[in-house]
């Protein structure tokens, strides 16, 4: 099911998701699927006014001491849901659109945003796979 909601190419703050109850929710009761090297939990939303998904990502200090490896791909994972956002979000359902969505690196190396990339879009439509 395509559809045009106005997306632009950046990643507002809106889009972040901030919120201790949402992320507290997002984990508790929300559903995942696993695909090395992500995890990727979501979270329909009813009580949204917004039409977007709002999302976080996350890479654990267990697995990267060093916050410039953190950041770097957190960067790269920024990055890639920034270019193919739009891709991403048209095959989803427009009434299920409103989602929270968290995205979790478990990998213990950095691996090349190529890499990372089809990973990513292999991980989305497993996600799209289960009917969000």
């Amino acid at each position: 099911m395509s559809h045009s909601l106005p997306y632009t190419t950046d990643f507002s703050k809106s889009e972040k998701l901030c919120s201790k109850k949402l992320i507290e929710e997002l984990f508790t009761k929300g559903s995942s699927v696993y695909l090395y090297p992500f995890r990727l939990h979501w979270l329909p939303r009813t009580d949204s006014q917004v039409a977007y998904p709002q999302l976080l990502f996350s890479v654990s200090k267990k697995n990267f001491k060093r916050a410039n490896k953190r950041n770097l791909v957190r960067r790269r994972l920024r990055e890639i849901y920034r270019l193919h956002k739009h891709e991403m979000l048209a095959n989803l359902p427009l009434e299920k659109l409103p989602l929270c969505i968290g995205v979790i690196y478990i990998a213990k190396e950095i691996l090349p945003s190529d890499v990372l990339e089809k990973k990513f879009a292999a991980v989305w439509k497993r996600v799209e796979g289960t009917n969000v």
